[in-house]
């Protein structure tokens, strides 16, 4: 069983070093021995949510805080290519399913996109009251996962932000149910599949012929529950993004999101 997880900021854990004892105080602490009990040589990891990871074992000591005795330090290389998912704001909470499963599944950071179909809107100071929401819920998802790396969450995006997103991303693909590209025929490997073929001649940063692995960052791009407009595909089509497809089923936009991103990562073989 994998250690329970649990955070502290980037400046406590960076001089650290096996041996040292570190104090887990705070809410983080409080959690550690009044909700979970843990006792005297349990093993933790407190992580810093930009991919530092450090491993010990509780101490012995009393207080509020959690004594900790380190065992190892370990940075976490940041992944590549990176995924980026453009989640579209969705009703009942449904956009807030899908960030809390992509984030377990691995997906590296989260744009909020106000699509023209979008039933929630965010206005005003809204947009940010709801900014800070998705990045509880992805900071929750990433230590229910384990993960050392937290998401981060951008900006909410509307159309014209959105088609810059695209525009400068490596690739940029797009959930769409007319799309004729399934996203299982992407390749992964040193033939390219034609669309990173015809990336690559629209002045992408992979040369012609590499796989997915070799695309730094890869943007996906999910709409909401009435689906993508067709003056949205075209904008985003004429930007370099290229429509997908998963399969012959069309899925809610709290499934899509994810069902892409695991796709991706066998793909990628993060899940090798």
């Amino acid at each position: 069983m994998t250690n329970p997880v649990f955070f502290a900021a980037p400046s406590e854990l960076a001089q650290l070093k096996a041996g040292d004892i570190f104090q887990l105080a705070g809410p983080e602490g409080h959690h550690a021995r009044a909700v979970k009990r843990l006792a005297p040589g349990e093993p933790v990891d407190i992580v810093d949510g930009a991919g530092r990871r450090v491993s010990g074992e509780v101490a012995d000591g009393g207080g509020e805080a959690l004594p900790v005795r380190i065992l190892a330090v370990l940075d976490e290389p940041v992944p590549s290519p990176s995924l980026v998912l453009v989640q579209a704001l969705a009703k009942g909470g449904r956009d807030e399913l899908a960030i809390e499963a992509a984030t377990e599944l691995g997906i590296d950071a989260v744009v909020p996109w106000q699509a023209e179909r979008s039933i929630v809107r965010w206005k005003d100071a809204k947009a940010a009251k709801g900014r800070n929401k998705w990045q509880a819920t992805v900071q929750a998802a990433a230590k229910q996962a384990r993960r050392a790396r937290v998401p981060q969450v951008h900006p909410l995006v509307t159309g014209a932000g959105l088609v810059e997103f695209a525009a400068n991303a490596d690739l940029a693909l797009v959930l769409y149910e007319e799309a004729t590209t399934t996203m299982a025929s992407l390749s992964a490997g040193p033939a390219a599949s034609p669309v990173l073929h015809a990336a690559n001649q629209q002045g992408g940063t992979p040369p012609t012929g590499a796989g997915l692995e070799n695309v730094p960052k890869i943007l996906l791009i999910v709409g909401p529950e009435g689906g993508i407009s067709n003056q949205e595909i075209g904008t985003l089509t004429a930007a370099g993004a290229t429509p997908v497809r998963l399969g012959t089923h069309v899925l809610r936009s709290s499934t899509a999101g994810p069902a892409a991103v695991s796709v991706l990562s066998h793909l990628l073989g993060r899940w090798d």
